[in-house]
C-alpha cells in the first residue's frame, strides 16, 4: 500500500508564500513522475506543476516564476515553493505520483488527501 501524505498548507496574506510537501510511503520499487494538482470548489482539478524521475519540471502558465516544484529521491519527497500568492491560488492543493510497485508492471498513479491552501487579508 502506497501513501501519498501533503503538509503545509494554511492561510496566508495575498503576497506571501507557503511550502507544500508531500511525502510517499509504503512498499514500492521507485517513483516517476510527482505532480501537484489544485482543485476549487465546482471546478475540475488543474495540474499546476510536475516533475520527472530526472528533474524536469513544468508548470502552468499562471503559476510560472510564482511557484516551483522539487523532489528529494532519497527522501521520497516533493516540494511546492509558492512565492508572491493571490487570491486566485486559494484551493485544495493534492499531491500525485506514479509509483512503480513490481517490475512486471506499469507505475500506478496515487493521490494524496489533499491540503487547503487560502491566501486572503
Amino acid at each position: 500500500q502506497v501513501q501519498l501524505v501533503e503538509s503545509g498548507g494554511g492561510l496566508v496574506q495575498p503576497g506571501g508564500s507557503l511550502r507544500l510537501s508531500c511525502a510517499a510511503s509504503g512498499r514500492f520499487l521507485s517513483i516517476d513522475t510527482m505532480a501537484w494538482y489544485r482543485q476549487v470548489p465546482g471546478n475540475q482539478r488543474e495540474l499546476i506543476a510536475a516533475i520527472n524521475s530526472g528533474g524536469s519540471t513544468n508548470y502552468l502558465d499562471s503559476v510560472k516564476g510564482r511557484f516551483t516544484i522539487s523532489r528529494d529521491n532519497a527522501k521520497n519527497t516533493v516540494y511546492l515553493q509558492m512565492n508572491s500568492l493571490k487570491p486566485e491560488d486559494t484551493a485544495v492543493y493534492y499531491c500525485n505520483a506514479d509509483v512503480k510497485i513490481y517490475t512486471w508492471q506499469r507505475a500506478m498513479n496515487y493521490w494524496g488527501q489533499g491540503t487547503q491552501v487560502a491566501v486572503s487579508s
